[in-house]
């Protein structure tokens, strides 16, 4: 057999060729199409941000992580009827309640930190035989040593500040009952103290010493409360 023209061969299989893989192309797009939903408009839906704009949009409330919650959301009541009740914030008890009310409520045997452990320690040793205002007049004067600039900065640094405290022994405090009632009490006293949930009874005294003794300051007696004489 004699070989065709090459050039009428080459025309032929290339028109050949195209037509099906043109077909094709035009198969797999139409299938394309057919699996892609048209968008839907909503007319409520509010119109996206326009590129560049300083306008962001607010994220869903579902959106949010744990702490960044919508307030709405936050404080919005439980009906969980075995979900805990809410926590009586200290204004609460500062507006309403009597010094003994707002003691009985703070009542404890965990002072919850190292320096409200000091400040408790400090009215325990020196003032639990008082009455509760005098325990807060005790209170009250290592929280203003501790913020007078004139002593160390802390509850602790005040309470271990040497041959300020006689109960000090070295960095420690002595032993305490903690299971006592006047122990509690004390925890209850720095903490209304800490919180400034009640003013001084004593204002700005920095100092204070037992009524039976005697020793000759040369400073501004402020107050005398139960069994103590305040200074500053």
């Amino acid at each position: 057999m004699q070989p065709m023209p090459t050039g009428r061969f080459t025309a032929q299989t290339t028109v050949f060729m195209f037509v099906p893989f043109r077909s094709t192309l035009l198969v797999i797009a139409a299938l394309s199409a057919s699996s892609v939903a048209p968008a839907k408009v909503n007319p409520a839906t509010e119109p996206l941000t326009a590129e560049g704009s300083n306008d962001l949009s607010v994220p869903a409330a579902s959106e949010l992580l744990p702490n960044e919650q919508s307030p709405d959301l936050l404080s919005a009541p439980s009906d969980d009827p075995l979900a805990p009740a809410a926590k009586e914030p200290d204004e609460a008890i500062s507006q309403g309640a009597t010094l003994a009310e707002a003691v009985e409520s703070l009542r404890g045997s965990d002072p919850g930190s190292r320096e409200i452990e000091c400040l408790a320690g400090a009215i325990y040793f020196e003032s639990k035989s008082e009455s509760l205002q005098g325990q807060l007049a005790v209170g009250h004067v290592i929280a203003n040593r501790a913020n007078s600039g004139r002593f160390p900065s802390s509850y602790c640094g005040v309470v271990f500040q040497r041959s300020q405290f006689s109960f000090v022994r070295g960095r420690s405090l002595p032993h305490i009952p903690r299971a006592s009632r006047d122990w509690q009490e004390a925890v209850a006293i720095a903490k209304i103290v800490d919180r400034d949930l009640r003013p001084s009874p004593v204002g700005k005294a920095l100092f204070f010493h037992a009524r039976r003794v005697s020793p000759g300051w040369r400073l501004t007696r402020v107050a005398t409360l139960g069994n103590h004489v305040f200074y500053r």
